[in-house]
């Protein structure tokens, strides 16, 4: 029952790690047009841009959301999201597909969290109300 729980925990951070960047690639260049963030493009705390957290943050979720998973599907779709993500934020600058590329890895990272989640915590509760 343990491993259960650690792996919804791991899927809430990785779905908030995933939104959030998402908020914040679109609004950070809404919010601070003609700024140098805009014109950089990235926010930074001290010298480390933001996107390198979100990376490190869906990183360290979707480890622990697949460490002791059974199901070979959602491992390859939560590692592929992060792949995606990975790659299309450290290659955003450089031409604008990595951005739709950044968005849809976010959005596969969110999908693939709510499935794994479905697998480990709300489907067997239903098994157990139906019998």
């Amino acid at each position: 029952m343990k491993a259960v729980h650690s792996h919804g925990k791991a899927d809430y951070i990785g779905i908030l790690g995933s939104v959030l960047c998402i908020v914040h690639c679109l609004l950070v260049p809404a919010l601070a047009f003609g700024s140098t963030v805009a014109g950089h493009g990235h926010a930074h705390i001290g010298l480390v841009s933001l996107d390198y957290l979100f990376i490190l943050i869906n990183g360290v979720a979707v480890y622990y959301a697949t460490r002791e998973h059974q199901s070979m599907g959602v491992r390859v779709l939560l590692w592929g999201a992060l792949a995606i993500f990975s790659v299309s934020l450290i290659l955003e600058g450089r031409h604008q597909a990595f951005t739709w590329l950044g968005y849809i890895g976010s959005g596969l990272l969110i999908i693939g969290h709510l499935i794994n989640l479905y697998i480990c915590q709300i489907a067997p509760r239903l098994k157990v109300r139906t019998r």
